[in-house]
């Protein structure tokens, strides 16, 4: 079984679609409105704090452990213990108190080194620091704002919790979000670097922060020109998994290539030596571990070095070690797709050539209140019947948003204008394709906009992966109006016996002739057929709720969790 970050919705109160005890009735006040909206937005900065291994920075063997970015308890229990927070401490009451010149340290102003006993001995709830990425943080002011409650604070009281941090929301720009509360910085080095004994030069072995298994397993690059291009060759030594491995930035004459391999992530960055247009091309050769990237100088002419190597330049990292990196998209159009929900076109800067896998998603960020906010969506193709265009014809981005009145970070994306630009990151997740080589029959339960993951994942199916027999959709929505791409949903059933879609409502009309109700176990029963000598493989995403207790109730349901994946957000 595996987890990711795919929750596309900002805060999902409101999304009881499917879960049994979740609805609210017709008289909830306004203010239980924004607290369930706020509630699921909320940075989760430390509702990941579980089993932190007590030698402070040291991290745990790997990441996601067991394939897991977040973990979903068993049925019946809660992966996320959420508290009922006092009236005034929401997430924007927290981003004004702590622009409020209020001394959240304690140490009016001052920035220290702080040793491994120090930061031990702040470990209690009046007095609680700890430690991400090196950098301490008096998250004692924070206590009452954390949705989680103080209890999973204290579980991070003391020492380190930067991997189970990462276990969980990598993304949240945390750094933003306790700038106030920065104590300093650890006396003891955190990043664990194999630093060659000469200086690099621009074609030295790159730098890791694990070491390979084998010596000579680490990509390595070379470069060659001729009069009007200059060319970047990255040799990964092993076959490449798919091109949206591959990311490429060039702005301001700094050529930025990142390659993700599995869990690891290789790139280079450096000032180029000359002049370039803007324009970059990428050629991929998936089977030989080939990667070149060409661009075309503004003037003819021989240089004598490819540039100027700037930071983190040739290494190769685990990709949770490497920080999030973001581009400005320009919003190139909004198209509705139903009463609260929108398709945000967003179009990447003429030097960036980025491609999402299916599966994975994107983290978008915006400024509120001079706080960073960032949140993870995952693309979707322009429709979901006609054929997808090919990457090098249709660069752009489209995403599938629902838009929250009172959302912290919707509300900001429903004020753009076409024009405006948004950052955008590379793609992310842990998801991979390689399960369903063999698969015969493909589910995809899904609430809300959980289903924006497994929009791509059927035309997958249907198109490129022949084994799959049949791909069934369960998609649980509150009203009939909230069900997205329906028209589009049904016409692809109709032409393809490949593929079925039945609609779940919690809140029908009296017209509605379909399957009502919440997820349970008679419903999945159902749903979920096992035909002789088949090989099933089912995804989940929805709200926190619904993924919990789906996937409770298909490990009671004999499924292994080698056929479970769980879209988390």
């Amino acid at each position: 079984m595996s987890f990711d970050n795919h929750r596309d919705s900002e805060e999902d109160g409101d999304d009881d679609n499917g879960v049994k005890g979740t609805r609210r009735g017709q008289g909830c006040s306004s203010l239980t409105s924004i607290f369930n909206s706020l509630i699921a937005g909320l940075l989760w900065i430390w509702s990941f704090l579980r089993g932190v291994p007590n030698m402070l920075n040291i991290p745990s063997q790997s990441f996601p452990a067991a394939r897991s970015q977040q973990r979903v308890a068993a049925s019946g229990q809660s992966g996320r213990n959420k508290v009922a927070l006092k009236p005034g401490h929401s997430l924007m009451d927290w981003i004004r108190f702590s622009k409020s010149a209020t001394d959240l340290t304690g140490l009016r102003g001052r920035l220290i080194d702080v040793t491994k006993e120090e930061l031990q001995s702040h470990n209690t709830r009046n007095d609680c620091w700890t430690c991400i990425r090196g950098m301490v943080y008096n998250v004692t002011p924070y206590m009452d704002y954390h949705p989680g409650g103080d209890e999973e604070l204290m579980k991070a009281a003391g020492i380190d919790g930067t991997d189970m941090f990462d276990q969980v929301h990598r993304w949240v720009n945390y750094e933003s979000m306790l700038r106030e509360c920065l104590v300093g910085r650890m006396a003891t080095p955190v990043m664990k670097a194999i630093v060659p004994s000469s200086p690099q030069s621009s074609l030295a072995p790159p730098m890791s922060m694990a070491a390979p298994t084998e010596k000579d397993s680490r990509p390595r690059y070379d470069w060659f020109q001729t009069d009007s291009t200059v060319n970047l060759v990255v040799y990964a030594k092993r076959k490449i998994p798919s091109s949206g491995c591959t990311t490429v930035d060039l702005e301001g004459g700094v050529l930025r290539l990142e390659v993700v391999l599995g869990k690891m992530s290789y790139m280079i960055n450096l000032r180029l030596a000359g002049d370039v247009d803007g324009n970059v091309g990428v050629h991929n050769a998936l089977l030989v571990g080939k990667i070149q990237v060409s661009i075309r100088k503004q003037a003819k002419g021989k240089w004598s070095s490819l540039g100027l190597p700037l930071e983190l330049h040739n290494t190769f990292l685990r990709k949770k070690d490497r920080a999030v990196h973001y581009r400005d998209c320009v919003l190139v159009s909004k198209t509705e797709v139903n009463h609260n929900t929108h398709v945000f076109r967003l179009q990447l800067p003429r030097g960036s050539v980025m491609n999402v896998p299916v599966g994975k998603h994107v983290y978008l960020k915006a400024l509120t209140q001079g706080t960073e906010v960032v949140r993870p969506y995952t693309p979707v193709d322009q429709s979901l019947v006609a054929a997808p265009q090919p990457s090098s014809q249709e660069p752009d981005l489209y995403l599938m948003i629902k838009l929250y009145p009172d959302g912290v970070f919707t509300s900001h994306l429903s004020s753009l204008h076409v024009g405006d630009c948004l950052p955008v990151s590379g793609p992310e997740g842990t998801f991979s394709l390689r399960p369903l080589r063999d698969v015969t029959d493909l589910y995809l339960l899904a609430a809300g906009t959980g289903f924006t993951p497994m929009a791509r994942l059927i035309q997958l199916a249907l198109q490129d992966v022949d084994t799959i027999r049949k791909t069934k959709l369960l998609f649980l929505n509150r009203r009939e109006e909230d069900i997205l791409w329906r028209r589009e949903l049904d016409e692809l059933a109709a032409r393809s016996d490949r593929f079925q879609v039945d609609y779940v409502l919690s809140d029908p009309c009296e017209s509605w002739t379909g399957r009502t109700g919440r997820v349970d176990e008679s419903m999945l029963q159902d749903f979920l057929t096992r035909p002789a000598g088949s090989k099933c493989y089912v995804c989940v995403c929805g709200p926190a709720a619904f993924t919990e207790l789906t996937m409770g109730l298909l490990r009671q349901q004999s499924f292994s969790e080698e056929e479970l994946h769980a879209f988390q957000g």
